[in-house]
């Protein structure tokens, strides 16, 4: 080991960056093109940051999306230095680079600057049929309860919840690339999140649909992986999607699917708790 491998590198706060920044305005502009900017790198800069700042200070007619700052809605998603990043939570010291370029994210259309237009997105993430189906209607229209679940149900699908929709998959993803009809893995993923609910019973309803087990559905997936690489909250949707390629192959050779969880049992020897403390007055009148 060489003795200057251990030394931090040398801070580069207080030098200046460029960024270059692909530019689309649809109403005025024949083709996207790329316009420079130059920040201070100040401590603790994202990309997002320097985005705001340089809407602030120098270009107003920037046009990109945020949301929460926090790495939880998936806005700004957008690809940065070539890679797929939630900008939000993309230092941009640790970009290593005195040049930034930020596009919208690829496979998308653009709707202005590095807006990206996700209509795609969420089409194919509706057409998987998100959300819980169950036989009982009128539990499900009139909940009594809840249904059981045991932690080692939950672990089963938990992972594959945690996706926030930043559509940085697709953007990763060579099938998505090529076929602009291909379901996609975060569509892809969410369904075998709710195939693997204990407390669903709706596998044949959304096996049967085209966005699943179509010919443009799962087997489109070649492996390739690039999906989980640039998933910001570590989902795997590459092993969500052969997981469910498995499931549905077992269902083809005979395989049985086990009864929906029930609805838990409301404990008959509970006692109400009379030690929770009481809410503060209120501070501001009405």
């Amino acid at each position: 080991m060489s003795p200057t491998e251990n030394q931090p590198k040398t801070s580069r706060y207080g030098q200046e960056i460029k960024f270059r920044v692909l530019r689309f305005n649809p109403e005025k502009d024949r083709r996207p093109y790329y316009q420079s900017y130059r920040l201070v790198l100040e401590r603790g800069m994202t990309v997002l940051d320097a985005l705001m700042q340089i809407k602030e200070t120098q270009d107003p007619t920037l046009s990109y999306r945020k949301s929460c700052r926090m790495g939880i809605c998936g806005s700004c998603a957008m690809y940065v230095n070539g890679l797929p990043y939630l900008a939000c939570q993309t230092q941009v010291s640790e970009l290593d680079s005195d040049l930034i370029v930020v596009r919208p994210l690829p496979n998308y259309p653009i709707l202005r600057d590095v807006v990206p237009d996700l209509r795609s997105l969420f089409e194919s993430h509706q057409a998987i049929k998100p959300y819980i189906i169950r036989q009982d209607t009128d539990e499900m229209d009139n909940p009594t309860g809840e249904f059981k679940q045991a932690p080692r149900e939950l672990e089963d699908y938990l992972q594959f919840a945690y996706c926030i929709k930043c559509g940085a998959c697709l953007a990763a993803c060579p099938t998505c690339a090529t076929d602009d009809r291909f379901t996609g893995p975060q569509a892809l993923a969410a369904a075998y999140r709710y195939q693997v609910d204990s407390r669903d019973d709706g596998f044949e309803e959304r096996a049967a649909t085209e966005a699943v087990d179509g010919k443009n559905g799962l087997w489109r997936c070649h492996f390739a992986g690039a999906c989980s690489e640039a998933c910001p909250k570590g989902v795997d949707p590459a092993l969500g999607i052969q997981l469910l390629k498995r499931k549905i192959l077992a269902r083809r050779v005979g395989g049985k699917q086990t009864a929906p969880a029930q609805l838990a049992e409301t404990p008959t020897d509970s006692r109400p708790q009379n030690d929770i403390p009481k809410a503060p007055p209120p501070t501001v009148k009405s």
